[in-house]
């Protein structure tokens, strides 16, 4: 049950909205293992592809149960919870909205079914023929009048409930033929669907994963000592003892069961992985396609020292995002990297509401700087990636205040000019900095000494994969597929499109 209806805040500045990352996907078939608390352990590792919900489905060969609500991982879950999570199977979710709002009818796994079977789906991308499927869904679905008088069509499960996400439609649209086995619903349904989405998902007794043509998103499979894991990223294998075997092939279409593994492919792979996965979704300790992120990120410090050199006395980071690519900077340029800056550790998601008082603070409660480090000093601050450019330049001022001589700002990305309909929320197209305004003017506007972006050659380099295997659509416009018209995209579609009377979410 959910606990409340509070709001989630970020920890960045009033007003400003940064990349919030992708969802986390996670599942696991174990017999004979706390598959629960693996699972828990799992979605703990990838925290930071998801902080708004989280939540988890098991199976024991006869019955599904889930358990999720809203808030961190160690927030949803305890030992009482998850001991009632029993089964030999489970798959995991915490959830970053990229599709309908951030609340509990929309919190992962989903559950869909009918007498036959049941299906617990988690979800990690974005799908861009929400709307086609949508319509897909009201055709099979039975007529509810709405308050309004109008019919609308709704199908059980999840959207009976009000849930108004991608992954709903999916879950309905898998469990809907009852004469098909799940894997059939999904090598017929997995070829309709555009966009990003890497999905683990199950039914009583088989494990499964898919992952989108283009590999948008990274995906892998793990090996227990006596069972199989799927995750997000390899830092997940890690931290619960499995080895990493391979990534799920783009297009493929992965089935774990008592009898093993076993593979399918429901389209050709057009691999286009997310380059933002390298600047700074993933984490540091993951690998994508044999490079590791961390790597990668050090190398684009270097690119970026290369191409923006500057006369200075110290390379800090923002951390943390922007720490390996400091550390690069500072081997390549040969000026000292510090610690000028102190992340609060704590400050995250919460349930508490800042005071006015408290919101004026601002980014101090985020990050503080070591005055005597800085002052007098000419420093080079290093960031993944500018979005409005609000956090930016409450921190060149911040610093300015502490008594830095100069402040010379250097982006490890470059200019974010689009949105990405793909799985990562950035502002709107009017509202990224880099959409009007040149470098000279968005320095400038931040009040720093000079700015430098790495260059996009620059940054595809380092992540060491082929230009035309990477997704750069945020920074060139590039889509990697044909997008829908703009009035059938979006966050908020399906909840404008159709929300549930309270009669249809009531009935059983």
């Amino acid at each position: 049950m959910p606990r409340g209806d509070g709001k989630l805040s970020h920890d960045l500045l009033p007003g400003e909205k940064g990349p919030q990352d992708a969802c986390g996907v996670f599942g696991v078939w174990a017999p004979g293992e706390d598959v629960a608390k693996l699972t828990y352990y799992g979605l703990y590792a990838l925290q930071h592809r998801g902080q708004e919900s989280a939540g988890i489905a098991t199976s024991n060969g006869h019955q599904i149960l889930v358990y999720k609500d809203m808030g961190l991982v160690s927030q949803v879950f305890d030992e009482r919870s998850l001991s009632t999570l029993r089964g030999h199977m489970a798959v995991g979710h915490c959830r970053y909205s990229t599709t309908g709002g951030s609340t509990w009818e929309n919190a992962q796994p989903t559950l869909g079914g009918h007498e036959t079977g049941t299906v617990a789906l988690a979800h990690n991308g974005n799908l861009v023929n929400s709307a086609e499927l949508r319509e897909l869904v009201e055709s099979y679905g039975e007529e509810i009048p709405g308050d309004d008088g109008r019919i609308r069509r709704i199908t059980d499960g999840e959207l009976r409930r009000g849930n108004t996400s991608d992954t709903a439609l999916v879950t309905a649209l898998l469990a809907h033929d009852e004469d098909s086995s799940l894997e059939e619903a999904a090598m017929a349904l997995l070829p309709k669907l555009q966009g990003a989405f890497c999905f683990v998902f199950m039914n009583e007794d088989t494990l499964y994963a898919a992952r989108d043509p283009q590999g948008l998103r990274p995906l892998v499979i793990g090996r227990l000592e006596r069972g199989w894991v799927v995750a997000s990223e390899t830092a997940a294998l890690d931290i619960v003892g499995a080895s990493f075997v391979r990534e799920i092939e783009p297009g493929e279409l992965v089935a774990i069961d008592e009898d093993g593994l076993r593979t399918r492919q429901f389209a050709q792979p057009r691999r286009k992985g997310c380059v933002f996965e390298y600047v700074y979704l993933a984490r540091p300790d993951t690998t994508i396609n044999g490079r590791t992120v961390h790597e990668a990120r050090v190398e684009m410090g270097r690119a970026l020292a290369r191409e923006h050199p500057v006369e200075a006395d110290l390379v800090i980071p923002t951390p943390e995002s922007g720490t390996p690519a400091a550390i690069g900077y500072a081997q390549e340029s040969g000026v000292p990297f510090g610690q000028g800056l102190v992340k609060n550790a704590y400050v995250g998601r919460t349930f508490i509401q800042p005071s006015q008082t408290i919101r004026q603070l601002g980014i101090r409660l985020k990050l503080n700087p070591l005055k005597h480090v800085i002052k007098g000093k000419r420093l080079i601050v290093v960031d993944d990636s500018i979005v409005r450019g609000n956090t930016q330049r409450a921190l060149v001022r911040m610093l300015r205040e502490a008594g830095a001589a100069e402040v010379h700002v250097r982006i490890s990305s470059p200019p974010i000019k689009w949105p990405c309909f793909f799985g990562i929320d950035f502002a709107t197209r009017a509202e990224l900095i880099a959409t009007g305004l040149g470098v000279e003017e968005i320095r400038t506007s931040l009040g720093a000494d000079s700015l430098g972006y790495i260059s996009e050659e620059g940054m595809i380099a380092a992540t060491e994969q082929p230009e035309h295997e990477l997704c750069t659509a945020c920074f060139s416009g590039t889509y990697p597929m044909e997008l829908p018209s703009e009035d059938r995209l979006g966050k908020s579609l399906l909840e404008l499109e159709f929300t549930p009377t309270e009669e249809a979410v009531r009935r059983p």
